[in-house]
């Protein structure tokens, strides 16, 4: 890939294409690894989008028998395939856990922070529009008026923040604790720079967030 620099915002400073690369390859291994739908990084997207335009018109440029186009259009498959994937990984969350997720985004927005992309929450908010349509016409509308009420918290789907995940910590972190079920008590560990754990997500959900630990 080209190694020049990349302006993220007016206040952000310039990074190079490699290590734009390098964060949305750990966005696209941590969002396909959480059990959660985790904190959009459209950042990240829109800066590759860019920089895959301006390897395409560099290819453009080379003769088709030069050997360097074969390998850039393989390395822009594979930024291609991850953009895709990580934007496929997300829609099929939202599918899955759309009421919840729907329901959190709104704290979230109230709170100013958000973890989907405007297009994701008009879309995860039209999905829940159209599950409630397909219920009124196929079940709600053919049974008793008293029992016509939609209650879709009833219905949610909750990720499964307790399930395991393999990871790797990128910074030494100190006091997680972690739930001890057969002792009836709490367990405190910390994890070593470049140690790898099986752990559960919950405790370590906040550290995949701020990129204290990768999925792996």
């Amino acid at each position: 890939m080209d190694s020049e620099d990349i302006q993220l915002s007016d206040e952000e400073e310039e990074v190079t294409a490699e290590a734009v690369l390098k964060v949305l390859q750990n966005a696209w291994q941590n969002e396909r690894l959480a059990p959660e739908i985790l904190p959009h990084r459209n950042d990240m997207i829109e800066c590759m989008l860019g920089q895959i335009q301006h390897m395409e018109r560099n290819i453009n440029k080379l003769p088709k028998t030069d050997f360097r186009a074969l390998v850039h259009k393989m390395e822009l498959s594979r930024i291609k395939y991850i953009i895709c994937n990580y934007l496929k990984t997300r829609l099929d969350k939202i599918e899955k856990f759309c009421i919840s997720i729907v329901n959190d985004e709104r704290h979230r927005i109230e709170n100013g922070t958000s973890y989907l992309t405007e297009a994701e929450y008009r879309y995860a908010q039209d999905y829940l529009q159209n599950i409630e349509s397909h219920m009124k016409v196929s079940v709600l509308n053919h049974i008793p008026g008293n029992m016509q009420t939609f209650e879709p918290n009833r219905m949610a789907v909750h990720p499964n923040l307790q399930s395991h995940v393999f990871l790797k910590a990128i910074n030494t972190v100190n006091g997680i604790v972690l739930e001890n079920l057969l002792e009836d008590q709490d367990e405190e560990i910390d994890l070593e720079e470049g140690s790898q754990h099986i752990l559960q997500y919950r405790p370590i959900a906040d550290l995949v967030k701020n990129g204290s630990v990768q999925l792996i």
